[in-house]
């Protein structure tokens, strides 16, 4: 009697992922790769950098940002210092001296010893009035951006007018294989980001490469309602603006647009990041995005299923088999779309041999970022 139904689930579950992986392909391949036009730049960005910790990477961060191929006086840059306990502030202090529009500000200093949930949207939140812009650009302290950068997002807004401008994010590869790991499933989430688009569902972003009016982040409030949820200072503000400006979110899809960042440096940060990102999963209003969770999720949970079940049933192991192979076939077809895009063709090699371990890693990181607790930034966030 069990094996009718387990053939039904696995139909339903597999064929469902496949479709949508599927359907994700063919929306990317739709996109068209945009290209900075001749236009004047005038667009005022304020770049918030909240920083905790960062003494290694942040010099390199504001330098790539002072380094643009657009007017000094039309952008400035203010770094956030989280508590630090390094070298992040006085790096930034001494670059002051060479940049005149770098901006320090210390939450520390602005808070005054209250506890957070969430600090980081605490540090945007607290920028964005002291900003002169009228837009602001979010990135990390560990990112480097391409000279054209602020180019690319200020031809974007002058042919386009949105009031929301999400980019494209890499991660380096170092070459270990837990750098690797990290690339190929970052470019995967970076792939269905644009793939959404393409169908004018914005569904993620990153703050890594987010571009967004400040007009607009005030007409919704900002972060309020979404204060206390350690991660989304990124999905979760954009959902917002979505719902008060619908139609007016756009996408960066431009090589001049890709902001690189440091992957995680071993597997309990990867598992702690990507366990804070899995934590905002239920915060969304949008039905949707619930349903393909759910589908991603319980698919690779039935993989696992039926893979511990193949040690003991053959008719599991062929269940298994056809549901993995599938599975690899259709992600390699549309992975080869993203790296070409992201110039990270090489990277395709390891796809077949990470799969074990990502499916592994989707089942684990989706039930402790619902829950569990993890550390980030030296705190534990339940």
């Amino acid at each position: 009697m069990w094996k009718p139904l387990l053939l039904f689930i696995t139909v339903l579950l597999t064929g469902g992922y496949l479709v949508l992986i599927g359907y994700y392909r063919m929306l990317f391949k739709k996109l068209h790769s945009f290209k900075i036009g001749a236009v004047v730049p005038s667009t005022k960005f304020s770049i918030i950098i909240p920083a905790r910790n960062e003494e290694d990477s942040i010099g390199n961060c504001i330098a790539s940002i002072y380094n643009q191929h657009y007017p000094a006086e039309l952008f400035e840059v203010l770094v956030i210092d989280d508590h630090s306990t390094d070298a992040t502030s006085a790096i930034v202090q001494e670059l002051q001296q060479q940049y005149s529009t770098l901006k320090l500000i210390r939450l520390a200093d602005e808070i005054k010893g209250k506890l957070l949930n969430a600090y980081k949207k605490k540090a945007i939140e607290t920028a964005i009035p002291k900003t002169s812009g009228e837009w602001i650009i979010t990135t990390d302290a560990d990112c480097n951006v391409d000279k054209d950068w602020l180019r690319c997002y200020d031809s974007y807004i002058q042919q386009h007018q949105p009031v929301l401008v999400a980019g494209p994010v890499k991660y380096t590869n170092n070459g270990s294989f837990v750098s690797v790991f990290q690339c190929l499933d970052f470019l995967a989430m970076q792939g269905i980001t644009a793939a959404a688009v393409s169908a004018n569902q914005h569904s993620m972003c990153n703050g890594a490469n987010l571009a967004y009016k400040k007009e607009a982040f005030f007409e919704v409030n900002g972060f309020k309602g979404v204060d206390n949820i350690a991660s989304g200072e990124d999905m979760l503000l954009m959902h917002k603006i979505k719902t008060k400006f619908p139609g007016k979110l756009g996408y960066l899809f431009s090589p001049e647009g890709v902001v690189s960042t440091s992957p995680m440096p071993d597997w309990k940060s990867f598992f702690n990041q990507r366990i804070r990102w899995a934590s905002k999963a239920e915060k969304y209003d949008d039905k949707s995005i619930i349903a393909v969770l759910f589908l991603v999720y319980f698919f690779n949970v039935l993989l696992v299923v039926l893979g511990i079940a193949s040690f003991f049933n053959s008719y599991c192991f062929y269940l298994f088999l056809i549901s993995f192979v599938a599975k690899t076939l259709i992600e390699i077809n549309f992975m080869s779309a993203i790296t070409k895009f992201y110039k990270e063709e090489k990277l395709l090699w390891w796809f077949p041999l990470m799969q074990p371990f990502h499916i592994v890693y989707v089942v684990i990181a989706g039930w402790l970022g619902k829950f569990g607790s993890y550390q980030w930034k030296g705190r534990k966030v339940k």
